[in-house]
């Protein structure tokens, strides 16, 4: 009895344990479905990265003691079940990461498995998704192919391609043959000076997407031509009025134009723009005291070399207050002291960049880059600009201006998506140094190579609300001491610059591509 009561004892105990192993090898069959090395074990940490919209790059895990032949790789569109396989590869180890070109606007689901090279069973498959963005075959729009009230748009040439959709305006261009082969469309019927998104289509399929915006049409505009006179052309223009520069070289004629009324200096095509060599000093008109004076350069390459002083000044008291001052689409260059200068009583609205590279600006010590001293700025705006080799010592000051600070008025700054590459700013220099009471500043999506530049050493600046930004080779914009500011959620990555010395900003490095840090132009 006893006997067979120890041999029950003993099948129950292998039953049990069979029981164990069992459920063992059931809970890591995804991962370690070759636990007895009957087959490959299935790829980990799989991975399916979107770039550049329409290519997805596929990487996994592969352990040293993992040597299979190769990995299968299946694409299926919009179909989580695999029923129609869109895509077959064979990718080895060596190969990943692996980009694969896909369709726009889809789903993928993907599914991967190792294939052996010595007999085992191929794994079981691991499978991700991936969803690709709106494709762009589009090539970027030129400037030189946009005019005032049409515009040439490139693609692809012999790409399966049906009619272009241009709005505001529900513009429909039927691609014919023969620009289906050529991969060249002019849409006609625009409006000057307005902002369109055209789209490509194979059907109702998006193709690609650009934005461009119209050139000026110079209606009642006032045209400049290199052989006019430029200093009286702007003298006896009446305020409000918009000077368009044809193309060429004006830099013969130099000096400092006194802008007491409003006006706008704009190049005819931006992708060409008219070379100016002038300094400017923002005042109330004499003529018209109650009238808010505003000043716009557009598309214009200006040139400081050779002259003394910043490109634009508010050097005289104003008794009116001054409206806004923009600089847009321009190359502002080799000016020895500041971009803007404030050192009189005076009001300002806005001082705004955008889309702009100002380069060797403020080279000259004793200067800071923008710099209000006794002026009050109610907003500095700093957008999808390039900032390289500028200032000597503060990047922005906006100092207390007496009478004015304390008053209930508030001075804004943003800093939004731009590079700003001054490598060997000393640790004296600050990014900003704000001193006017009220004051709120943004920096965000912007890239920083400023040696080592703090943010501030003064109490009155308030701290930013920081977002997305980039500090590299900047350690001292992360430091929390002496009152600085410091950005401690910004990364520190290389951004691998095609050529910065020769004012390349192009990025390599994919993380930062992939955020859209910085200057949008470099980014490709």
């Amino acid at each position: 009895m006893m006997k067979t009561l120890d041999i029950f004892k003993g099948l129950i105990t292998v039953l049990l344990f069979s029981i164990a192993v069992s459920s063992c090898e059931s809970y890591n069959e995804a991962l370690l479905d070759g636990i007895e090395n009957t087959r490959e074990f299935s790829p980990i940490g799989l991975t399916a990265k979107i770039r550049n919209s329409t290519t997805v790059e596929l990487n996994w895990t592969v352990k040293a003691e993992e040597n299979p032949d190769h990995y299968v790789v299946e694409f299926s569109a919009d179909d989580p079940e695999f029923k129609t396989i869109y895509k077959t590869m064979n990718v080895a180890a060596s190969q990943l990461p692996v980009q694969v070109a896909l369709e726009g606007e889809t789903v993928y689901y993907i599914r991967v498995k190792a294939v052996s090279g010595k007999g085992l069973e191929d794994s079981k498959w691991y499978v991700t998704t991936a969803t690709t963005l709106t494709e762009q075959i589009f090539f970027p729009v030129q400037d030189a192919d946009i005019e005032a009230t049409q515009v040439t748009l490139r693609w692809t040439p012999n790409s399966a391609v049906t009619q272009i959709s241009v709005q505001p305006g529900n513009i429909t261009h039927t691609i014919t043959a023969a620009e289906k082969t050529a991969g060249v469309a002019t849409i006609t019927g625009l409006t000057g000076e307005t902002a369109y998104t055209a789209t490509l289509l194979n059907g109702t399929k998006k193709r690609g997407v650009v934005t461009f915006t119209t050139g000026i049409d110079i209606g009642t505009g006032i045209l400049v031509k290199p052989e006019d006179d430029v200093l009286q052309k702007i003298a006896s223009a009446p305020s409000g009025s918009v000077l368009v520069f044809m193309p060429g070289d004006y830099t013969a004629q130099t000096g400092t134009i006194a802008v007491n009324k409003t006006l706008t200096l704009r190049g005819l095509r931006p992708g060409d723009k008219p070379k100016l060599k002038f300094n400017f000093t923002l005042a109330n008109n004499p003529n018209n005291t109650s009238e808010v004076v505003n000043f716009s350069l557009v598309d214009i390459d200006l040139s400081g070399a050779g002259t003394t002083g910043g490109a634009i000044t508010i050097g005289t008291a104003a008794t009116t207050n001054l409206g806004d001052v923009l600089i847009s689409g321009c190359n502002v260059h080799d000016f020895p002291s500041q971009l803007m200068y404030g050192n009189a009583s005076a009001k300002l609205k806005s001082f705004t960049v955008d889309n702009s590279i100002i380069k060797n600006v403020n080279t000259a010590s004793g200067a800071d880059f923008i710099d209000f001293r006794t002026t009050y700025v109610a907003s500095v705006s700093l957008t999808k600009s390039t900032f390289d080799n500028c200032s000597s010592r503060d990047f922005i000051r906006l100092d207390a201006a007496t009478g004015l600070t304390g008053t209930g008025l508030t001075s804004n700054v943003l800093i939004d998506a731009c590079t700003i590459y001054a490598p060997t700013l000393p640790a004296t220099s600050r990014i900003l140094y704000v001193r006017f009471n009220a004051n709120a500043s943004i920096v965000r999506n912007t890239l920083f190579t400023v040696g080592s530049a703090s943010y501030t050493n003064n109490t009155a600046t308030a701290a930013p609300t920081f977002s997305n930004n980039n500090n590299f080779n900047s350690p001292n914009l992360q430091v929390a001491a002496s009152n600085n500011r410091s950005d401690t959620s910004a990364t520190v990555l290389d951004p691998q610059f095609t050529s910065a010395t020769t004012g390349d900003f192009t990025l390599k490095n994919q993380t930062l591509i992939d955020r859209k840090v910085g200057d949008p132009r470099w980014i490709k």
